[in-house]
């Protein structure tokens, strides 16, 4: 029997359409903000916030991870882009069987 360390990690994921992908969402809402007054919003684009908690043996790994997630599930590649930030929470041993 041999023990591992695994690490705990908070994901705060963005994901937002490209800049080449029109956002009739983020027009509307200019819109309304215009009507409401603030005539110097010049642009209102609207994405996802997603937070995530996951366990990894290391920071690389988690990553490596996170991409696969977010690249196959979270995110339209063809339309949309990703980003995360990932910070470490804790530590747990784990005991794997030999």
């Amino acid at each position: 029997m041999g023990s591992a360390v695994a690490q705990t990690f908070q994901a705060k994921i963005y994901v937002t359409l490209r800049p080449s992908v029109l956002d009739p969402a983020g027009t509307a809402v200019r819109s309304g903000v215009r009507q409401m007054g603030y005539e110097n919003v010049e642009q209102i684009r609207i994405g996802k916030y997603i937070e995530a908690t996951l366990t990894a043996e290391n920071e690389e790994e988690a990553k490596r991870e996170l991409d696969e997630i977010c690249d196959r599930i979270l995110a339209n590649p063809v339309i949309e882009t990703y980003r995360f930030d990932l910070t470490p929470v804790s530590e747990t041993a784990t005991t794997a069987a030999s």
